[in-house]
């Protein structure tokens, strides 16, 4: 009996690892769904108009791995950036992948806080950005005020605030699966439940392999679907000045955004479609 069971051992086929169980969903997230390279430029830009001069100190709040303040230190050595964010383990991931490739000068102009947004803390900014809908999370109109009271805190005297909105029909329908190709995955974006009556929303995504294998809610999203009115009125009564709406333009060949945000006030009502929102203190 002792042989038949080494022979068994030796001859039993070993299992190949999956690509989903060698993915790293904090990767494949920066890769499909973050743009740092174009979003600081972004924030410069905004800055620069409303102020004539460029912005020094960046606060990224649900910065996550803060790859938007290592790419904001990157590009100029009087920068200096804060990232809040209350998880950990996006921190430590960001403090391991993102943060020991800058150059060691780099690094020393990065203070990062676990700690709550809604809080004061750290040094003031002069944008203080909260991108990938993250202040969704705040689900009343009390929560997220005191949220963008915050805010208008931790900026400096002459500071912006930015954030980005989704909306359109598309963006609300219920079991809805958009996939965007990349070299290799598949990017799932889940519209798994939206309620019409609180605007409560679940989302999910996803990551799907060459070999068949997937890497299922990956990242979910239990979030209340604000309107760019809401916002806007929110941000007024919370002290800031003006509030500015960027709007993508579209590609009049494809039909798509094409990554150009100019402010408008008012708009087309398009099926799905992605703002910036700047607001003045």
């Amino acid at each position: 009996m002792l042989y038949i069971g080494k022979m068994t051992r030796k001859h039993k086929k070993k299992r190949s690892a999956t690509k989903a169980s060698c993915a790293d969903r904090y990767d494949l997230y920066l890769q499909a769904v973050q743009a740092p390279e174009h979003e600081v430029p972004f924030f410069d830009r905004v800055f620069r108009k409303a102020y004539g001069r460029p912005a020094s100190i960046l606060r990224e709040d649900f910065c996550g791995t803060f790859a938007v303040c290592c790419q904001w230190v990157k590009g100029r050595p009087n920068r200096h950036a804060i990232g809040v964010d209350l998880d950990p383990e996006p921190l430590a991931w960001g403090i391991k992948h993102n943060l020991d490739k800058l150059k060691p000068v780099d690094r020393t102009r990065i203070e990062l806080l676990q700690a709550d947004v809604r809080g004061n803390q750290g040094r003031r900014a002069d944008v203080l950005a909260a991108q990938n809908f993250s202040f969704w999370i705040f689900k009343t109109r009390d929560e997220l005020a005191r949220y963008f009271s915050a805010a208008h805190k931790n900026l400096r005297r002459q500071g912006v605030l930015v954030l980005d909105m989704m909306g359109g029909s598309e963006s609300i329908e219920e079991d809805r699966h958009d996939e965007t190709e990349h070299e290799d995955f598949t990017y799932i974006w889940d519209q798994a439940r939206f309620d019409p009556i609180t605007h409560d929303c679940t989302f999910f995504i996803h990551f799907k392999f060459s070999d068949g294998s997937e890497l299922p809610k990956a990242f979910r999203y239990d979030w209340r679907f604000w309107t760019l009115p809401e916002v806007r009125e929110i941000l007024l009564e919370t002290g800031f000045k003006h509030v500015d709406v960027y709007w993508e333009g579209t590609d009049p060949d494809t039909g798509e955004g094409n990554d150009v945000f100019r402010v408008r006030n008012h708009a087309p009502s398009e099926p799905a479609w992605i703002c910036y929102v700047v607001a003045h203190k």
